[in-house]
């Protein structure tokens, strides 16, 4: 197809040109006004003259029309998963592919957009504009025919306005699923992301129904997958439910809402939060029952952590040295027995016993009072000295109800090396201690231990002649950690190269404290995008497999490899959003694949009016195309057209005509240069001199 216009190249400037044109026409105009000779002639001597300064060409373009482009962006997000939305929109696929294509000269795009694993792993929600924008990046704005988007009507990138969405072709709208659709959903408004141990967290829900409802429904509330409560909650009004954490580390929250009839989907009944326990301060008591190098390097230890509040006392009169001075006036400060082990016992978080000795300094009824802390939850260490297994130790008082080994009355004074017991290389205690791995073990040797008789908890490090050397007993809601010797202040010291004297004795604590990580028994998962590894933490030899449901209750079983002694993980593909809940046994785990509470899911109800105001803004429309029931489709006629304000009807769509084309060939040919240009310019001279001669001879 060939095509002509004018072109100009002026061979002057343009400020020049128009001074010479206004002053041509200046003299035009004041010559016809006197009846001046000559006007005419000489004003198209004017004009001949600014033409050729003006440099007009014409030009010849030789040009291709450009078939126009016509944009098919499909619904893939998770919420299309639901009821027919996939089959409809397969079907509005085939179709559309079949009808744009009879139109002819229309090329089609479509774009799939929400089903990469990017979309998945971010969570923002059905973004098909984002997707347009990414299909549609080389292709001109002035080629775009029409755009038509096959989706559920939920769309979280909608543009304000025309402008902003940058469309110069009407959008139509072809919303799946169907009228009327029944849904209920739990949304969590306010969610901390961390609390004390110990304290309540406060979460705030709102229940919503579509279609609306007012009548109270129960909402079960879970931590770590056991039922803490059931509250009842109405519809569309906020709800607040305290939750007290009991742990540290990872504490997975749910708020499930109980289902309504016939609803759309029941994956976002569930509103999940995780919240990170932590400790405001660990309050710590360490009593040393004499001055001795030890506590040095317990106290070295405790206060190196700043979140430690660390109270100490040290017994400064030896047991032997018995001058019957009354403890009273021996003490540089009163020694606050009743408020330590009376009152505020439970204030603490643990309770260390550094070579102590029963002296009278705390009553029979305290020693009780220990023991109910222990069973009712708390921590007690003991680092046993010489006087252990003496009438006077710790064994021999009430607190000997919750000591894990009963001593036989003789101490072992011979060099040896602590070394890892069959089940201390399982504990997580003990398991990877530096210098470990070594035979014998590479660390510092000892020469004093208390010899003891093991009778339950785990015996997780051996001393002299394999005895035990460091036992872990859970007993009741408490832990007692037992060290039989006083010697392990060497390893701080570096002595013989010393040895893992922090890490050690720095589990120990944290395992008295329930720390998570450190559990004997524990079974945990982690979702990285869709990849979930499964953890399982285990004394004994082997680990069998991890049944896990996901969210739609598929269920799938998870095998289990050696890492490490103790220490088995496995991984598996998610295959769905949402919370999975992993078994073996009595032990549970939860992992959230995906966002917490996705904003895919957080609306799921199809609907035409999301997207109304800028497809009618843009001369399209937006109409549903599933039938009454089933998965059948009912779209309108698509039909080519001109500009115009509307490009849709009752029963059909509109695709603009663009005529947009791309040149392959250009040629100039110059008007007012060369021969032509010549004789035109003097042609025009010659005519006024004519002229101004005749109208002289007539006179």
């Amino acid at each position: 197809m060939k095509e002509f216009s004018l072109a100009f190249a002026p061979l002057a400037p343009q400020w020049l040109l128009v001074l010479f044109a206004a002053l041509a026409l200046a003299w035009v105009v004041a010559a016809l006004v006197l009846r001046r000779r000559g006007a005419l002639p000489r004003a198209l001597v004017f004009a001949l003259l600014i033409g050729a300064l003006s440099g007009p060409s014409l030009v010849e373009e030789q040009r291709e029309n450009l078939h126009d482009v016509v944009a098919v962006v499909l619904d893939r997000s998770a919420s299309q998963n639901f009821d027919d939305r996939r089959a409809q929109t397969d079907a509005a696929r085939e179709a559309l592919e079949k009808d744009l294509k009879a139109l002819g000269d229309v090329d089609v795009r479509f774009i799939d957009a929400g089903a990469s694993q990017t979309d998945v792993e971010q969570g923002d929600g059905t973004r098909l504009f984002t997707a347009l924008n990414s299909g549609l990046a080389d292709v001109a704005p002035e080629r775009l025919g029409a755009v038509i988007m096959v989706t559920d009507g939920v769309v979280h990138d909608i543009p304000t306005s025309i402008a902003a969405a940058n469309l110069k072709a009407p959008l139509h709208a072809l919303i799946t699923g169907h009228e009327g659709e029944r849904d209920r959903r739990v949304t969590l408004v306010e969610a901390p992301r961390f609390g004390l141990i110990g304290k309540d967290v406060v979460f705030t829900i709102k229940v919503e129904d579509a279609p609306a409802s007012h009548d109270p429904v129960t909402v079960t509330v879970r931590r770590d997958g056991a039922v803490l409560n059931r509250v009842l909650a109405r519809p569309g009004e906020l709800v607040k439910i305290p939750v007290r954490l009991e742990h540290g580390g990872r504490n997975v929250l749910e708020f499930d809402v109980e289902p309504a009839p016939d609803e759309l989907t029941l994956v976002n009944n569930k509103a999940v939060a995780t919240v990170e326990g932590v400790r405001d301060h660990l309050k710590i008591l360490l009593v040393s029952g004499e001055p001795n190098p030890g506590e040095r390097a317990w106290r070295n230890l405790l206060k190196a952590d700043a979140n430690v509040e660390l109270v100490h006392f040290t017994i400064l009169r030896p047991p032997e040295k018995q001058d019957g001075t009354p403890i009273r006036e021996l003490a540089l400060i009163a020694f606050p027995t009743a408020e330590l082990f009376g009152r505020k016992i439970v204030d603490f978080d643990l309770i260390v016993f550094d070579r102590y000795s029963n002296m009278g300094l705390l009553p029979p009824n305290y020693f009780d009072n220990i023991v109910k802390y222990v069973r009712e939850g708390g921590a007690l260490a003991i680092v046993a000295g010489p006087n252990f297994s003496q009438p006077d130790g710790l064994y021999y008082t009430p607190i000997g109800k919750v000591i894990p080994a009963r001593p036989t009355g003789e101490v072992i004074e011979t060099p040896f090396r602590a070394a890892l017991s069959s089940l201390g290389a399982r504990h997580p205690v003990t398991r990877d201690l530096p210098g470990a791995e070594a035979r014998p073990p590479a660390w510092g040797q000892w020469f004093r231990q208390e010899q003891a008789v093991f009778m339950r908890g785990a015996s997780v490090l051996d001393g002299a002649g394999g005895a035990p050397l460091l036992v872990l007993s859970r007993e009741g809601k408490g832990r007692v950690g037992l060290l039989l010797t006083d010697q392990s202040w060497l390893w701080s010291r570096g002595f013989e190269g010393g040895g893992p004297y922090e890490d050690l004795m720095r589990r120990m604590a944290h395992w008295l404290m329930k720390e998570p990580e450190l559990e004997e028994e524990y079974l945990r998962a982690n979702a990285k995008g869709r990849e979930v590894a499964v953890e399982r933490q285990t004394l004994g030899d082997s680990a069998g497999p991890v049944h896990a449901v996901a969210p739609s209750g598929k269920a799938e079983d998870i095998v289990l490899s050696p890492a490490a002694p103790g220490l088995f993980r496995g991984k598996v593909t998610a295959d769905e959003l949402g919370l999975y809940r992993l078994t073996q046994g009595e032990m549970t785990a939860l992992v959230n694949v995906g966002p917490e509470n996705p904003l895919e899911y957080r609306e799921v109800g199809s609907t035409p009016e999301k997207l109304r105001p800028l497809a009618e803004a843009s001369g399209g429309s937006v109409r549903r195309i599933g039938e009454a029931q089933g998965s059948g489709i009912r779209l309108p006629r698509i039909v080519a057209m001109r500009d115009s304000p509307v490009y849709a009807g009752a029963d059909f769509i509109g695709v603009r005509r663009t005529g947009a084309s791309v040149a392959h060939g250009i040629r100039l040919a110059p008007l007012a240069v060369g021969l032509f240009g010549l004789l035109a310019l003097l042609g025009a001279l010659v005519a006024a001199w004519a002229w101004e001669g005749r109208r002289g001879r007539a006179r």
